[in-house]
Order: structure tokens, then sequence, then C-alpha cells
């Protein structure tokens, strides 16, 4: 089983998107897999179609000892099951503080999980307890970075806690990949931000890149990743591209030096 966590603590640069389209590709590679969302605002929650309001979602696993298995939820896609989040994690940051091995409360509760080819992992948009859960109990990370102007805003300081999580908390933790979304090939500014983003990180960036698409916004309000709400846009195929491209990175397992330094 691999822990893939996908993480960016600026927001809007299509994080949980990724985390739900990556999931239902890997489905379609013919995995089993399972989302767990760790995110306050609930988004890949919603946008599978599963309630925010389920009594055993990740709140109980990380702050009641609640097993795992008893908070996953199935969704419209078999194959690819649920962890829910709701109202209340907005507590859940402050009430990690004060308990024992608060950064493994995640890593020791995936342990007794079973059945699962990969675990993605969907973080909220900050570097705090919640995050550095998910990175002390990942194999692998997975950036997404908009094709936009201050892409590089924040990465600098999500690489150093990504090193500094390694070197205290999970030694066998790596950058797999920075993947650029909402790419649009007519906008100037998306080429130059593409360029930049591959300057600074040649070895990391993946060759898969997201559109920006209307299909892939309209996705969540109908609860379905892209791949069933419309399995023939640019979208799902790039998806599907980056699951592949992932899981032959996944399979080599070289760590890469982060590198690049940011201006």
């Amino acid at each position: 089983m691999t822990v893939l966590v996908v993480t960016n603590q600026k927001g809007g640069v299509g994080k949980t998107t990724t985390a739900i389209s990556l999931g239902a590709a890997l489905v379609q590679r013919g995995q089993h897999v399972l989302l767990v969302d760790l995110d306050p605002q609930a988004n890949a929650t919603s946008g599978l179609g599963v309630s925010k309001e389920l009594p055993n979602a990740i709140y109980g696993v990380l702050l009641k000892n609640l097993p795992l298995r008893e908070a996953v939820a199935t969704t419209a896609m078999d194959g690819l099951d649920l962890v829910p989040s709701g109202p209340d994690m907005s507590a859940a940051e402050v009430e990690l503080v004060p308990l024992m091995a608060r950064e493994y409360r995640l890593r020791e509760a995936l342990r007794h999980t079973n059945g699962y080819d990969t675990v993605i992992l969907d973080c909220p948009p900050s570097l705090g307890l919640l995050t550095v859960n998910a990175l002390a109990a990942g194999d692998a990370v997975l950036i997404p970075v908009q094709c936009e102007y201050y892409a590089l805003e924040g990465l600098a300081q999500l690489l150093k806690t990504i090193e500094a999580v390694r070197g205290r908390l999970n030694d066998r933790l790596e950058v797999l990949a920075i993947v650029l979304t909402m790419e649009d090939r007519r906008n100037r500014l998306s080429v130059q931000v593409i360029e930049e983003v591959h300057r600074h990180f040649p070895k990391l960036v993946a060759r898969a890149r997201i559109p920006r698409t209307v299909r892939l916004a309209e996705a969540p309000s109908h609860g379905l990743p892209i791949a069933l709400y419309d399995p023939s846009s640019p979208a799902a195929r790039a998806y599907d591209d980056l699951a592949g491209e992932l899981a032959a990175r996944l399979k080599s397992r070289a760590p890469i030096a982060l590198g690049g330094a940011i201006a």
C-alpha cells in the first residue's frame, strides 16, 4: 500500500480536484483507492457526493481513536472509498496539540488499513498539525501548482517543511512530483509559469499537465469525479496520464533531490 500526500498550503491550486481525479484515474487502472479528507472545509467529501455530517468521520479517527475502517464511506465509483471530513474538523488542529504522539495519529490509524493499493491524503491549505500528520504518515508527496502568477509563492516553505518531516518524523517520505494545474495554453502567462517551474524543478515536474476546463469545475457539484462525469474530457485524459506517470515513478522509487532554490 502506498500513501500519497496531496498538499500545498496555497489555496485554490486544484489540490482537492487532483486528489479526487487522481484517485478515480487509479481506480480505472485497476487499483482499490482510499481517499482521506483531512480538510475542515470537506471539499473532497462533498465533491464525491458524501455527507459532511457522518458521525464517524476523520475527526473521530484522529481525536477519538475510532478505527479507520468504521469511518470509510463508499462513493459513486466502485473501488474509490472515502474517509469524510466535516464541521468537527475545524477544531481538530487545536485539539491535537496536547495529545501524546500528536504527529503520528494518522499514521497509527493507517496501520490497520488493509485492502487498498493507494491511500490519498487530501490536506488542508496550511502547514499545521493536520498536514504534518499526513506527511508523517505518507510515502510520497504530490504538489499541485497552479499555472498562474505567484505559482511558486510558498513552495519553498512547503519543501522545507517536507524536509523537516523527513528528517525528524518520517525518513521514507519523498517528493514524487509537482503537477501543474489549470493550464491555459492560450494564455502567455500560463506558458511563462510552466517554464519558471520547470527551471526551478526540472526533475520534479510531471509531464502530464491539467487543463482549465468547465467540465472539471462542474464535476464536484454533481458529486462525481471527472472520470465518471465526463470521461472523454481533456481533464479526464490528463488525470489518466498523470496516474500512469506517477505509477511509473512509484515503481522506480528513486528519491529525487528537491534542489532548485526559489528566488
